[in-house]
């Protein structure tokens, strides 16, 4: 069996997930489906591409050696279309960016318009990564920076590329400066079991749902009390009144604390997807580093997140 670009792009798919589940869902398609896939293309190749385990897949040095052959074929494949159109002087004027609500937006923002100079920046800011993924298979967006939770994938649509630009992003935790856990470093999510909660913004997208179930393992149902659109809470929870799941990025206020929840029981992943006849390589390859830099230096700069980003840098995105 000669490989196929299903077959490339599922095997990126669950080497970015690391389990077959999530590539599934991320991949639109059902587990059993993806299985069956993978090891017909194990079959054709001669050997085993990832070892299996109960917390999920890694690559086998075959499977390595595969990766890094797909993802440069993907790479020009994805650009084909994009190269194209700017080779017959037909390149787009404007482009419309969408990206998750995040403290560094405004940094991420300037860095790419200066990368796509001299064209056009018009810009979508979004908590649901839901909506984000909309505006992208209904034409409205040319790229986005989405945030995805690992309990509940949001599929994209087959015909938009995607890169990973953080493969694990942890949740924090918000809560009022005088609360007696805000002098922990950090804190485990059992002890916020009587506390009143805010809806995590964007939670149309499975955001709340992965609260539930994080608590739920805790030990706990959260008291939810309050939905605020992103930011709006910011009172409550200096009052004391509420706590709230936070992105890692969020800078907190005056009278308001973020901290790490322990064992980072919420988990994400930060990717960028496009419209393949919408970018060219170059384009999104500039994308990407604007935004990797950008992420980077926000998180060195954050008394709450710099020591988590330090201790992790098998997460830390390519920068050059």
């Amino acid at each position: 069996m000669d490989p196929e670009i299903r077959h490339l792009r599922a095997i990126c798919a669950i080497a970015d997930a690391g389990s077959v589940t999530r590539a599934a869902a991320r991949l639109g398609v059902s587990q059993p489906a993806l299985t069956g896939l993978l090891q017909r293309f194990e079959r054709s190749l001669g050997g085993q591409l990832f070892e299996r385990a109960r917390t999920g897949v890694r690559p086998t040095p075959l499977g390595e050696r595969a990766l890094q052959r797909a993802r440069l074929v993907l790479a020009d494949i994805d650009s084909f279309a994009g190269d194209l159109t700017l080779a017959a002087g037909a390149g787009p004027a404007e482009l419309h960016m969408g990206t998750a609500h995040m403290e560094c937006v405004g940094t991420i923002v300037e860095r790419v318009q200066a990368a796509l100079s001299p064209v056009e920046l018009t810009v979508q800011v979004d908590p649901s990564a839901i909506s984000l993924a909309q505006s992208l298979a209904h034409h409205r967006s040319d790229f986005a920076v989405i945030g995805m939770s690992d309990d509940n994938e949001v599929p994209l649509s087959p015909d938009l590329a995607q890169r990973t630009i953080l493969p694990r992003l942890p949740f924090f935790i918000a809560l009022t400066s005088s609360h007696p856990l805000a002098a922990r470093s950090e804190i485990d999510l059992a002890d916020l079991a009587d506390e009143a909660w805010i809806s995590p913004p964007g939670a149309d997208d499975g955001s709340l749902a992965s609260l539930r179930a994080a608590c739920r393992r805790a030990g706990f149902t959260p008291k939810i009390r309050y939905e605020a659109p992103s930011g709006g809470g910011r009172q409550l929870i200096q009052s004391g009144r509420a706590v709230q799941l936070v992105k890692p990025t969020s800078a907190g206020a005056e009278g308001m604390t973020i901290r790490r929840l322990t064992s980072d029981p919420l988990r994400g992943r930060l990717i960028l997807a496009w419209r393949r006849s919408r970018l060219t390589e170059d384009q999104t390859e500039a994308i990407y580093l604007a935004v990797a830099t950008s992420y980077t230096a926000h998180a060195l700069r954050s008394p709450a997140y710099a020591p988590w980003w330090q201790a992790h840098p098998e997460v830390h995105p390519r920068t050059s």
